[in-house]
């Protein structure tokens, strides 16, 4: 969970909701406090958050990371967990492999790096 406007509260998100918090055991979940240097995005990719409001948000709006930009940072990130999420995207059509190679291409990466990322993404897809 980012603060957008106040990146600062992070580490208060970790602690009021976050992992082994009593929100935690009370609810059975939580949500990491991250901020903008947590994980590495696509340039703009905060012109394309998605804004999430519905009686379930009581009133509130959550904006998240459009799926796309969500994927080139999870290929970035390159964890097993990421690289399963990504290729469960491409696998329910989640994701389209022209707008992921706009997404790679917008990364601040080196392009050597970034052609690593085009050729894990081409494997997920193969897989």
């Amino acid at each position: 969970m980012f603060p957008l406007h106040r990146p600062d509260l992070s580490i208060q998100v970790d602690g009021a909701i976050g992992e082994r918090s009593i929100f935690h055991e009370t609810f059975g979940y939580y949500a990491h406090g991250v901020d903008d240097t947590t994980a590495t995005l696509p340039s703009g990719w905060k012109d394309r958050l998605v804004p999430i409001r519905n009686p379930n948000t009581g009133g509130a709006t959550g904006w998240c990371v459009e799926v796309h930009d969500l994927a080139a940072s999870k290929l970035v990130a390159g964890r097993e967990k990421d690289l399963d999420f990504v290729t469960i995207l491409l696998s329910k059509d989640m994701i389209r492999l022209e707008t992921m190679g706009e997404r790679i291409g917008a990364l601040p990466l080196a392009p050597e790096r970034l052609m690593i990322l085009n050729e894990r993404l081409r494997r997920l897809k193969a897989a």
